[in-house]
């Protein structure tokens, strides 16, 4: 019997969705868990798997298309089950027809009636942009299934656009610069990239934990010789190496279990505190930043944490970072010391109640039984959400991190 696969809510607060891809076509049988859609969110790919064995009978929206959450998107059948007369069975299943302009494209333009012109398919998304740039559908090339114009063809044509010619005058039969007068505007040198919707969700989150998440900071310097032998003696007996950053985010969870009162995020009714010390790591991909969470980082060696850190990190710098791996957690470590940066402040990742920024390993002094000396040290930066930590609960946290840093066997226990 036939059922209706309804746009699915799979990242908290999301109204509407872009159905990026149909991996099967219309008539094929799938088995339970296949991957029959993958829809993009704001932040993430998301692969949505069949609850059981079946056919994809019809299609509702085109690749490209975006989808109200709770939306009908696709009509599924038993396995071996025929889509039959398709118009009836909409109506069946209490469906409207489809939109033509939300038809996939067959591959071979079709004339409008009355217009004598190709009718451009175009995802929706696509259409705004384009009309919003001042581009001709007409103008484009189409990468989306079948030739539709998507998301991705527009951004690339404004990004194409040649720079307005200077404009000139003739004189003496040679073309010379227009004179400029003194009160005339300057000339543009700027180029405009649109916004991205993972752009625009990373701008309005962080926008959000500064207007709602009263900030206060604490700052602390770690002796890092410890840490650093420590990483030695653990990648001599590993085939994969553990960076510092791994341990740092093994120290973080380390503190947590030390201090649980720092393990939690703020809600509207209540502190919910977290007896799991799952924490996320900053990822910098193409798009903009990501936070994918790893679970339980205070169970696991070090090899383990480090193995899953470069597992989510490749799938998020190439799009396939599941929704689910950015949910939870209570703090993120975000690191740019490989940057050379000795010392920074990051902005909390809501719901988290903190955010622990890591500069470079660096040379300084330091002042040892009152004499200098040369030493390798950390700097870190502890933002805080004010509502449900307070400050003597952020100093105490900071001090159980900086005692794992530099008696880093804590880490291993």
């Amino acid at each position: 019997m036939a059922t209706v696969l309804h746009m699915p809510a799979v990242a908290a607060g999301a109204t509407e969705l872009i159905l990026s891809q149909w991996p099967l076509a219309e008539s094929t049988e799938f088995a339970k868990a296949d991957t029959i859609a993958v829809v993009e969110t704001e932040k993430a790919q998301v692969e949505i798997e069949a609850e059981a064995d079946g056919t994809i009978l019809k299609t509702l929206v085109a690749a490209g298309s975006t989808v109200e959450v709770g939306a009908p998107i696709a009509v599924l059948g038993a396995p071996g089950e025929k889509a039959g007369n398709v118009e009836a069975l909409l109506g069946e299943l209490g469906i409207a027809g489809r939109d033509p302009e939300e038809r996939p494209a067959s591959g071979h333009p079709e004339n409008t009636a009355g217009t004598g012109r190709a009718r451009i398919f175009a995802s929706p998304l696509a259409r705004k942009m384009a009309k919003d740039a001042g581009l001709e559908l007409e103008a484009l090339n189409g990468t989306g299934p079948d030739g539709r114009i998507i998301r991705r063809d527009v951004e690339a044509a404004i990004a194409a656009r040649p720079a307005p010619p200077v404009p000139t005058e003739q004189h003496a039969g040679r073309p010379v610069p227009v004179s400029q007068p003194e009160d005339a505007p300057p000339a543009q040198n700027f180029e405009e990239i649109p916004h991205s919707r993972m752009r625009r969700a990373i701008a309005a989150r962080l926008v959000e934990s500064k207007q709602t998440a009263p900030h206060f900071y604490l700052r602390a310097t770690c002796r890092a010789e410890p840490l650093l032998d420590l990483r030695r003696r653990i990648n001599e007996q590993l085939p994969a190496p553990v960076s510092v950053n791994d341990l740092i985010v093994k120290a973080a969870a380390g503190a947590h279990r030390r201090v649980p009162a720092m393990n939690v995020v703020w809600s509207a009714d209540a502190v919910r505190r977290f007896t799991t010390a799952d924490i996320a790591v900053a990822v910098a991909t193409d798009s903009g930043l990501l936070t994918p969470v790893i679970r339980d980082v205070d169970l696991k060696p070090p090899s383990v944490v480090s193995r899953e850190i470069r597992e989510l990190a490749e799938k998020a710098r190439s799009g396939q970072l599941p929704q689910s791996a950015l949910d939870g957690g209570t703090l993120t470590v975000t690191n740019l010391g490989m940057f050379g940066v000795e010392e920074f402040a990051a902005i909390i990742n809501p719901p988290h109640a903190a955010i622990l920024a890591v500069g470079a390993v660096r040379d300084e002094p330091v002042v040892v039984a009152g004499a200098v000396e040369a030493a390798k040290v950390i700097h870190l930066t502890l933002s805080v959400d004010h509502r449900p930590v307070d400050g003597v609960v952020a100093a105490q946290w900071m001090n159980a991190m900086v005692e794992m840093i530099e008696n880093p066997l804590r880490i291993l226990a």
